[in-house]
């Protein structure tokens, strides 16, 4: 009877083994949220994240993405209550530093090795100012510049412009052979913002103006910020007509279609057109000075970062993948699979073009004026730039007053100002 009893037990302890055993293997298995706003980059994230599985297979990762519109409002509310996801796509410099400041965000400089060999100017984007801290992994370094069609440049028998004068003569050359010279329109601030990124450095001077105004030295009532605003007039005879009317989406399909000869953007849409026109080939110059001589430059920024929740219940599984996405083999596959430029640093484009913007950046890239340096106060920079250029473009504000505008609103928080 003993006996029996002892074997019925062991028949029962193993029956129980069997059924806990699928629990307890799947309780071993951890899901990640990510949210982003990078809703047209779902496939390349699904196939970063696949790698990143199969070097981890007891950790799952899922993307979220939003609408870029809404992703700020979604993000905010959700740490607010308390919860969100594990891993957060961040905006970069004044975009990260409330939720850092409100205690939402992980601190990563000392969890994260990889974040020592990055370049500390890209570091700057996930930087909290206040305590001098990192909560972010940088993902990709934008630039801004024009961007030419190569076939049509060739047909034409146009070469890349080596001063003012000349693109304004290659402007004028499209124009006469029925093609847009450039796809920029004005409807949405931010494509003047954009436009005012890829003009303005060569004319206000670069990275000498840029310190001036970041030290309070220099003034947005400075005669080189305003020439700089009279320069991005210049190019309005060559817009899209009614370009008040011409939206972010216009500007594109008129540069993929083949119907624009150049477009004032950001190195972001190279993987855009890739995918819109195939066969569209690309050609890249940053804008010109007066002289040949004078320097020319293009905006560089780092467009944003990848940070985690402080409150993620799987700390440990999040950054696993955080060390992951500060990787050599990530960057690399970010900037193969996406068409831009890696933050990792030691990545190489394979993409000519890409490659070609690369160099660029090195030897003539300033920051992005408005984006680094004053999006860290209400009204930002930004939002004065883009209202205040969209009242100049419209015929209802003289330059001087745009620049006071700008100067007043900035100068309300910022403190080298006051």
């Amino acid at each position: 009877m003993h006996v029996r009893l002892m074997r019925l037990t062991q028949v029962l302890f193993l029956a129980l083994a069997v059924l806990l055993a699928p629990a307890v293997a799947g309780a071993e298995e951890v899901t990640l949220t990510f949210w982003s706003w990078r809703t047209e980059d779902v496939d390349a994230y699904n196939q970063f994240i696949a790698a990143f599985e199969a070097e981890h297979p007891g950790i799952r990762v899922r993307f979220v993405p939003y609408r870029n519109t809404e992703y700020n409002t979604i993000l905010a509310t959700a740490l607010q209550a308390g919860s969100g996801p594990d891993i957060i796509h961040l905006r970069a410099y004044g975009g990260m530093e409330p939720l850092a400041q409100a205690g939402y965000l992980m601190p990563l400089d000392d969890k994260v090795e990889a974040l020592k060999d990055f370049n500390p100017d890209h570091l700057a984007g996930a930087t909290n100012r206040a305590d001098g801290r990192i909560y972010g992994v940088p993902f990709a370094l934008q630039t801004v510049q024009v961007l030419y069609n190569v076939r049509i440049f060739e047909e034409l028998g146009l070469k890349e412009p080596q001063t003012w004068s000349e693109l304004l003569e290659v402007a004028e050359a499209l124009k006469r052979a029925g093609y847009i010279p450039f796809a920029n329109g004005a409807k949405e601030g931010w494509t003047l913002e954009t436009f005012f990124g890829a003009v303005g450095p060569t004319f206000y001077g670069g990275s000498q103006y840029y310190e001036e105004v970041v030290a309070g030295e220099a003034t947005f009532e400075d005669p080189r910020f305003k020439r700089a605003v009279e320069k991005m007039l210049e190019l309005r005879p060559y817009l899209p007509d009614n370009y008040m009317g011409v939206g972010y989406t216009d500007m594109q399909v008129l540069f993929a279609q083949e119907l624009a000869g150049m477009m004032l953007a950001g190195s972001y849409e190279l993987g855009t057109f890739a995918q819109m026109n195939p066969d569209l080939k690309i050609g890249v110059f940053p804008i010109p000075g007066e002289r040949a001589e004078d320097p020319a430059y293009i905006s560089v920024y780092v467009d944003g970062s990848y940070g985690i929740n402080a409150n993620t219940k799987h700390p440990e599984a999040a950054l696993a993948f955080i060390r992951f996405l500060a990787s050599r083999e990530y960057g690399q596959m970010f900037t193969n699979t996406l068409k831009q430029i890696s933050a990792v640093p030691g990545t190489q484009p394979e993409d000519p073009v890409l490659a070609e913007i690369v160099e660029l950046m090195e030897r003539q890239g300033t920051p992005y004026l408005m984006l680094t340096a004053f999006r860290y106060g209400q009204p930002s920079g930004s939002t004065l730039l883009q209202n205040e250029l969209q009242g100049v473009f419209a015929g209802l504000l003289s330059v001087d007053q745009a620049a006071a505008n700008i100067q007043e609103g900035v100068a309300s928080w910022y403190e080298p100002f006051q």
